[in-house]
């Protein structure tokens, strides 16, 4: 930081450390920024792109700048001050729902003529998949960044039956279906919503950004909310539904298509919990998905 800036940067403090890069706040030409540093440069980039869909419902910070860094990458980004959600409390929360569900009709309602494919996609827009069915029938493959896993998965105190019989009920779930293709931010937890008062204040970090299903993110809200006992008070999954309805009716294949997402985000929770070797969470986890499957 002091060879790239000299004097123009300052009071350097680490914000937190997530699974892919570590954050820290400055002040750059008297502003306060972000600077984040990772392996991964395409999600640096990502979040560029993404940038340019920032709106009042689904506000994402400016990047200013990506580089490198020796052996790691950075990115610059505006500074947004606020409280992760996962922080907020159980009081707190049904006052911030509203702000949540205009935040996945937002991302729901990004323009997506411009790219290509379906499952995770790279900074050009393109994604790999053919259809939805096969991104997500693709959780049982290996990745370059996620290796090693099946391995692991195998020799685990759970094993890997929970994830085959979960998986085959996956292959069974989306067997001829076909979804209209949607935005997907695939990580609304973990501190990357960050919340000011009432409102999201910023939705960051969209590495694991995807193109399918609209009801993805809403599954990953379902899927996560019973981790965080604080929020036991609301349903979620209900207040999703009449949220919905109030919209002008339930979503077409509603169950199946969301059963379909919820098993899956399980299944890729089990291949990383068993990449990290977080045994109790895979266990969680499997425990979770044979309810589902």
């Amino acid at each position: 930081m002091a060879h790239r800036y000299g004097s123009r940067a300052g009071g350097l403090r680490q914000l937190g450390a997530g699974e892919w890069s570590l954050a820290y706040a400055f002040v750059l030409d008297g502003k306060e920024h972000v600077i984040r540093f990772g392996a991964h440069v395409a999600d640096f980039r990502k979040d560029a792109v993404m940038a340019e869909q920032s709106c009042p419902a689904l506000p994402i910070p400016r990047v200013t700048e990506i580089g490198s860094a020796g052996d790691w990458n950075f990115a610059v980004s505006e500074h947004v001050s606020g409280r992760p959600l996962d922080q907020i409390d159980g009081a707190a929360m049904p006052a911030l729902v509203p702000s949540l569900l205009a935040a996945l009709d937002a991302i729901a309602a990004v323009d997506v003529a411009g790219g290509h494919g379906y499952g995770i996609w790279a900074p050009d827009g393109i994604a790999p998949a053919t259809s939805w069915a096969e991104a997500l029938l693709a959780v049982s493959q290996e990745t370059a960044r996620v290796p090693g896993w099946r391995a692991a998965l195998a020799a685990s105190p759970t094993g890997a039956a929970p994830f085959d019989r979960a998986y085959a009920r996956l292959a069974d779930l989306v067997s001829g279906l076909e979804v209209q293709r949607h935005l997907i931010h695939g990580d609304l937890l973990n501190r990357n919503v960050l919340v000011r008062g009432n409102h999201v204040a910023a939705v960051i970090d969209w590495g694991n950004a995807m193109y399918g299903d609209a009801l993805y993110d809403a599954a990953w809200l379902i899927y996560w909310w019973p981790w965080y006992p604080r929020w036991d008070g609301i349903d979620i999954g209900a207040v999703l539904r009449s949220h919905w309805a109030r919209q002008g009716g339930q979503p077409a294949n509603l169950d199946r298509r969301l059963t379909a997402c919820l098993v899956h985000i399980g299944l890729d929770a089990m291949s990383y919990c068993a990449f990290r070797g977080r045994w109790d969470d895979l266990a969680r986890n499997a425990a979770q998905l044979a309810a589902l499957a």
